[in-house]
């Protein structure tokens, strides 16, 4: 009843006792009943002295020490859903979409997936436009320092996301070098990572995920156009790569550091994609082992020498 919404506005004490016990929406409920008016409001939350809290509840009490501001309730319902889990409803990672695009853009979305949907449409995404994902844990953007216009930050970007070959990520990088001067390390590798995408899309590579001792590479629906080819050259002995049984590629390497990381990754994908190209069989020559992709405004070809 009190959770519901009892309302007393001259109290301005609540004691819950053993709030360990509680859920998270009901305590930040709770709490909600007092300091309903003027007079400024307490709540304690009492947990027994000598018992050990559960993972669980530990965040729970850590989470309402924080939530203490306004439309603080999207959080209450992220911490929510980071604590307890929420399935695979609407997505691989339902909270992370939210938090990506926005509550109001998230909403949009999924209204018009709905009404899509009820209408009996097909909401089938046009096989031209799919994007790679890549996770390479470095920082890729154009800083304030080197742009200093937010409107042409965000035009570049959207012009970088919609180049679609290597002619125009040329002409690109020397505008830049040419407007603004010389790349920061941050655009430099925008640019890099630019140039894997569009390899990735020739190679039919759908996500990279790099970690401190290798790369996991997945094609699109597990499909490669020259699979033979991709076979013999994993099968190569000097080979770093192999195919697990899920499909996907596992690259073996210690990086020296990021910009080691991205020239030996953009290079291995080069060649896949070199051989993406060439008829079923075909092996492409042995990578190497480092690839400059941005020298004076002119930009080199990424798996090449």
């Amino acid at each position: 009843i009190v959770e519901s919404g009892l309302d007393i506005p001259a109290a301005n004490t609540m004691i819950i006792h053993r709030a360990d016990m509680f859920g998270l929406a009901q305590l930040y409920q709770l709490r909600g009943r007092i300091g309903r008016s003027k007079t400024r409001a307490y709540a304690y939350l009492t947990v027994p002295p000598a018992r050990v809290l559960s993972t669980a509840a530990e965040k729970r009490l850590e989470v309402m020490q924080t939530l203490d501001t306004l439309g603080a309730g999207f959080m209450l319902a992220s911490h929510d859903l980071d604590i307890r889990g929420a399935g695979n409803l609407l997505g691989e990672e339902q909270s992370g979409h939210i938090r990506e695009v926005g509550i109001e853009l998230y909403q949009q979305m999924l209204e018009e997936a709905v009404a899509a949907s009820r209408a009996g449409a097909k909401n089938v995404a046009d096989e031209s436009n799919w994007s790679p994902q890549l996770n390479l844990g470095m920082e890729v953007l154009i800083p304030e320092t080197y742009v200093a216009d937010l409107g042409v930050r965000l035009a570049l970007y959207r012009r970088a996301a919609a180049l679609d070959d290597r002619a125009e990520l040329d002409a690109l990088g020397a505008e830049l070098i040419d407007r603004f001067g010389k790349l920061p390390p941050e655009v430099d590798n925008l640019l890099k990572t630019v140039a894997l995408k569009l390899l990735c899309r020739t190679a039919n590579i759908e996500k990279i995920d790099v970690g401190p001792k290798g790369a996991l590479i997945a094609l699109r629906k597990n499909e490669f156009p020259n699979p033979m080819g991709l076979v013999n050259y994993v099968a190569k002995p000097d080979s770093d790569l192999r195919l697990r049984p899920d499909q996907k590629l596992v690259f073996s390497r210690d990086w020296r550091d990021d910009n080691d990381q991205l020239e030996i990754v953009t290079a291995l994908i080069g060649d896949i994609a070199l051989l993406a190209t060439q008829p079923a069989g075909a092996v492409p020559p042995a990578p190497k082992p480092v690839v400059k992709t941005a020298v004076n405004g002119k930009f080199r070809h990424p798996g090449r020498a």
